[in-house]
């Protein structure tokens, strides 16, 4: 069996991020996308692309200003193979294309991220990587598929899929009014001067809802029982929030909405016997906390509390094994952005290719 250089374990920002990096240092790096056909990986939200591929516009992530939708569909079609861009041709094709100028979307940013990967070298699979024995190099890795393969070093960029409540109508409005990112989506045209929905009741969904006072009309922060969890610092900050409204004893059953408007509105089923109520809101932000994708290491790196995998020196991504790395949401329980997510997956190619260099490989 060949041993690769480096293998990545990820689609995200992260991952092509360190594959571009570590594509153009000559590393050779063979990524593990996941599979986008077996459908736990949709209905876990750990299909190919990442988080970004279930947001909208992107209005922060650096060098993509808002272009004309027609100049963003010509150079989707310059820079993708005919496959891929079927992908996103909806944008720019058909009753549902956009008009007129906007930012770029996370599935397109997604499709231009990976091909650039691509067309420095990076060879792709579309499998998921389901164990891995990194008690001894070459390390191995197991995919559903039953492929084993090696490597010299490993970058694990498998990111944190956001926490839903689970409703089929939540479900059908992600990216369309539903949203588990207020930093990401909170101040785009669609959400501005509309009744906004929070769920949830710690420190997240506090900062989430103050965040998006800044642009709502109102937000309606929804608990399921009558006092936040949050720390009291932020309890403070809620409750003094003219913009914000509590909704105590509360839970969402169901999401409202139409695919031409997306979110309409939602109805809460109360926590204590009484009567359901409707709320008209232009978006929902789920706010329920995240969960790191680490269930495949099965103990191999350490991790935190939550499973977040542990960076062992600051301002490093390395981990508890000696040439295995981790980039993006997966080691990063604080800023979940697609902007550290790839710089740390730039910071974990050069970390790989330096150690590496070091081991005597080249």
């Amino acid at each position: 069996m060949s041993v690769e250089k480096v293998i990545i374990i990820g689609s995200g920002p992260a991952a092509w991020s360190a594959a571009v990096y570590a594509a153009r240092a000559s590393l050779e790096p063979l990524a593990f996308e996941g599979n986008p056909f077996w459908d736990e990986n949709r209905i876990n939200g750990t299909a190919p692309l990442g988080q970004l591929n279930l947001t909208t516009e992107v209005e922060n992530f650096l060098t993509w200003p808002s272009a004309d939708n027609a100049a963003l569909g010509a150079f989707s079609k310059s820079a993708l193979p005919p496959d891929k861009y079927a992908e996103v041709a909806h944008y720019y094709e058909g009753k549902r294309a956009h008009s007129g100028k906007r930012a770029a979307s996370g599935p397109e940013m997604m499709q231009w991220a990976r091909q650039q990967a691509v067309n420095f070298g990076t060879r792709v699979v579309s499998d998921d990587i389901v164990r891995v024995d990194f008690s001894k190099r070459p390390f191995t890795l197991f995919t559903r598929d039953g492929q084993t393969v090696q490597a010299k070093a490993v970058i694990v960029a498998t990111g944190a899929r956001a926490n839903y409540i689970g409703l089929p109508s939540e479900d059908r409005f992600k990216n369309n009014g539903v949203s588990a990112c207020a930093v990401c989506d909170g101040a785009l045209p669609r959400f501005r001067n509309r009744p906004l929905v929070v769920v949830g009741g710690g420190d997240t969904a506090v900062e989430e809802a103050s965040y998006l006072s800044k642009f709502a009309s109102v937000v309606y922060l929804v608990h399921r029982r009558d006092k936040l969890r949050a720390s009291q610092i932020m309890q403070n900050r809620a409750l003094t929030n003219s913009k914000i409204m509590m909704k105590w004893n509360s839970v969402v059953g169901e999401v409202f909405g139409t695919d031409d408007d997306g979110v309409t509105g939602v109805q809460l089923d109360s926590t204590v016997g009484g009567p359901s109520e409707k709320l008209d809101a232009g978006g929902m932000f789920a706010a329920i906390g995240h969960t790191p994708n680490t269930a495949f290491l099965k103990g191999q790196l350490e991790c935190d509390a939550v499973g977040y995998v542990k960076w062992t020196l600051p301002f490093r991504t390395y981990t508890s094994v000696e040439g295995v790395f981790a980039a993006g949401d997966v080691a990063d329980a604080t800023y979940r952005q697609a902007i550290t997510a790839a710089g740390t997956g730039c910071m974990a190619a050069l970390d790989a290719e330096r150690w590496l260099a070091e081991q005597g490989e080249h």
